[in-house]
């Protein structure tokens, strides 16, 4: 496969877009994983969700 004069920013290109891609996806592994241990220090603080009861119409 030949990809001309231009070979170099392209194979660039694709280097810098799948280490976005990477670094995206490594930050919502962590966040996610900060969220849950955040999620469980509430609870065990005796911090519980709501249900979702009643609801204020926007009339």
């Amino acid at each position: 496969m030949s990809l001309g004069p231009h070979a170099a920013f392209i194979w660039i290109s694709y280097l810098a877009t799948a280490l976005a891609v990477g670094v995206l996806l490594a930050w919502l592994f962590w966040d996610g994983r900060r969220h849950e241990r955040r999620l469980a220090d509430l609870e065990a603080r005796g911090a519980r969700r709501r249900s979702p009861g009643k609801t204020i119409s926007p009339d």
